[in-house]
């Protein structure tokens, strides 16, 4: 399995050395592959964008930035794994050369099953919060059943002079860590591997390794790409080959690879989703015609680049990255359009306009109440989460919320008493910074009484997602003590903690 997820990290950074604060942006992904015998492993892979990251000047007088990354894998609540380091960036001899990507690649052993793989991502010149990705992975490889591992797409591939981390059967292997293709990138590369394959054909037969593009939604076949090569049956037989895009429109596509019998008959398939951006080819078979449409009618660019813009909560990786290079490229309104146009068409086929009209809504809620100075309200928390999800069924709102606790020794008859545990302590105020606690009594695709509790850190009127227990949201163990301005001990729950698990 693979899986791309876009992190950005929206973060408000004191930068060290009185460097600009910026937004933190990466893009993570994994693979899993077997040795031969069936002893499976996993390849995690981030790549980042220097230009958003914070540079501090080094003893040496150059530039570098760094990042802690915390990986740790589960199964059934224990760890299996547990890792804890640093990744510099390239040093550059002034902050104005950060125009580049740097890559992380990180390889570890797991047995067969299924494991909740979780990743802590800092800033280490920023005293903000980490970002957490939680992942469900799967590992499924033996030593006798014919299997594919993940169909991994790479950047470059070149003979190996020194071994090192991107090195593999001789070759040394940048993985290309993202599911966007611009209109520069002219053909798409990948690496899979096939094990066990003469268990179905016999042993030293031949058989066949098949790769084409087919349409996302219509399983329509790019006749011009296309790649096939006979192999040798062993026991792991690495697949590398490349597939020209250079004609292929713009749209939503998967990589298909299969591997077929002397026969010609499938054995083995996987499928690989990604989006090509390459508007300067037209695709015959699309009709973008949008005369008379509501996407027609917004003629100023500016407003439209602000709309496209606006669609980043509820837009795929996919559009994200498309949404972001095509609002910086001026005078092409009616490219726009039929992005804007068809991207709403995708989410209502029958009435694209009503869909637009009820989000442009909740945009407009949004800019009113959860803009701040130089951040539209969009892009902030609040705005992103409203925008996603809607309105919240519950609004607690806090400004200067004081509890009263037990903190100090008690007598076994006083724990009795108050029905407060042995670790508690004497009686006192807990002050916590301005919060609000949001309810939503079910989200799509996810439990009941999901919560997300923003806070004011710097009373500034500036919200920020402190904690969620939403699906792929924000999770931070130690949140109400950060609230409380670390009043609260760790081992104990104070009653804004009683509120979240209530959800009000």
């Amino acid at each position: 399995m693979k899986k791309n997820i876009l992190i950005f990290l929206v973060l408000m950074m004191t930068a060290p050395v009185a460097l600009v604060a910026k937004q933190l942006s990466a893009v993570f992904s994994y693979s899993t592959f077997a040795l031969a015998g069936g002893s499976p492993y996993v390849e995690t892979y981030l790549s980042f964008d220097a230009w958003n990251m914070t540079f501090v000047k080094t003893a040496a007088g150059k530039y570098q930035a760094t990042v802690e990354i915390t990986l740790v894998a589960k199964r059934s609540d224990s760890i299996v794994y547990a890792k804890k380091y640093e990744l510099n960036s390239p040093a550059i001899n002034s902050p104005e050369e950060d125009r580049f990507n740097f890559i992380d690649l990180h390889r570890f052993a797991l047995a067969n099953g299924i494991y909740d793989l979780e990743m802590v991502i800092k800033d280490k010149a920023s005293n903000e919060q980490p970002v957490v990705i939680n992942e469900k992975i799967a590992v499924l490889y033996d030593a006798t059943t014919p299997r594919l591992s993940s169909v991994q797409p790479m950047a470059s591939i070149q003979r190996t002079m020194k071994e090192n981390v991107l090195s593999r059967n001789g070759y040394d292997m940048e993985p290309y860590v993202n599911d966007f293709y611009p209109e520069q990138m002219k053909t798409l590369s990948f690496y899979y591997e096939i094990y066990n394959i003469q268990k179905e054909v016999g042993r030293d037969k031949e058989f066949l390794a098949v790769a084409f593009i087919e349409d996302a939604q219509f399983g329509k076949r790019f006749a011009p790409s296309f790649a096939t090569k006979k192999y040798k049956s062993s026991e792991v037989v690495p697949v590398y080959a490349s597939l020209d895009i250079s004609a292929l429109p713009s749209g939503n596509y998967n990589l298909v690879v299969e591997v077929r019998n002397r026969q010609n008959e499938m054995v083995l398939f996987s499928k690989v989703p990604f989006f090509r951006s390459n508007p300067s080819v037209e695709d015959d078979n699309i009709d973008v015609n949008i005369a008379g449409t509501f996407a027609a009618m917004l003629n100023d660019e500016n407003m439209l680049n602000y709309y496209i813009e606006a669609l980043y909560p509820i837009s795929s990786v996919r559009e994200q990255h498309y949404e972001e290079r095509i609002v910086k490229e001026p005078g092409k309104l009616a490219e726009k359009q039929s992005f804007f146009y068809n991207f709403w068409k995708g989410r209502n086929a029958l009435d694209p306009e009503s869909a637009w009209k009820e989000y442009k809504t909740r945009l407009d809620y949004v800019a009113v109440n959860f803009s701040y100075p130089r951040t539209p309200g969009y892009l902030t928390d609040r705005g992103r989460v409203y925008l996603q999800y809607g309105p919240p069924d519950f609004i607690r709102d806090e400004k200067n919320f004081v509890s009263t606790r037990y903190l100090g020794s008690m007598t076994n008859m006083e724990r009795e008493l108050v029905g407060e545990n042995k670790n508690n302590a004497s009686l006192g105020q807990i002050f916590y910074l301005p919060y609000q606690l949001w309810r939503y009594n079910r989200l799509p695709g996810d439990d009941p009484n999901r919560v997300f509790l923003f806070w004011d850190e710097l009373r500034s009127g500036f919200y920020k997602l402190l904690n969620s227990n939403a699906r792929g949201e924000v999770r931070d163990p130690k949140w109400e003590q950060r609230l409380s301005q670390q009043q609260l001990n760790e081992d104990l729950k104070g009653e804004v903690g009683e509120q979240f698990d209530r959800g009000y």
